[in-house]
């Protein structure tokens, strides 16, 4: 058995993340060993944000605030969170959200989900859809009005 403390978090931030999405992550699911699930405590720093507006094609999602009161965008409405509250993002866009910190201290927030490969995040804001293989070299992320067709640069073998 592996535990963890989330009372204690090593947060790691990306340096490649830009400004407005700077949030730290403690990712407990591959210490552990899992497979088929994965958790991570997230730490928001005032101003910043989670990810981009985003749903899951192929996992459903869990939060629950741990620390401060987040807001959270999902296909509803907007809202404020309380410390303790927990939320379910389904697949597909009724599953939509974002998560973001707007007040002055650090926001923590818990998520779980399945984990799935190959699977696709739709961003609709930005009109863009990720493709994650579990193999860098073959993810892929391309904005939805590139609209390549499925014949595209394809030739029938007898003309090859």
């Amino acid at each position: 058995m592996r535990r963890f403390k989330l009372s204690d978090p090593n947060f790691s931030y990306d340096p490649a993340d830009p400004e407005g999405f700077r949030a730290g992550l403690f990712r407990m699911g591959p210490d552990a060993g899992a497979k088929d699930t994965g958790t991570s405590l997230y730490e928001l720093p005032p101003g910043q944000a989670l990810c981009p507006y985003h749903y899951e094609w192929g996992e459903e999602e869990w939060m629950l605030v741990v620390r401060g009161r987040p807001h959270l965008r999902t296909p509803e409405r907007t809202e404020q969170l309380d410390e303790l509250d927990v939320v379910f993002f389904p697949k597909g866009p009724e599953g939509g959200h974002k998560i973001w910190n707007e007040t002055d201290e650090s926001v923590h927030v818990l998520m779980w989900s399945s984990v799935v490969f190959p699977t696709v995040t739709a961003y609709p804001d930005s009109d863009k859809v990720g493709i994650w293989t579990a193999d860098k070299a073959e993810d892929l992320m391309a904005r939805r009005s590139s609209g390549t067709e499925y014949y595209d640069g394809e030739s029938h073998p007898a003309t090859d």
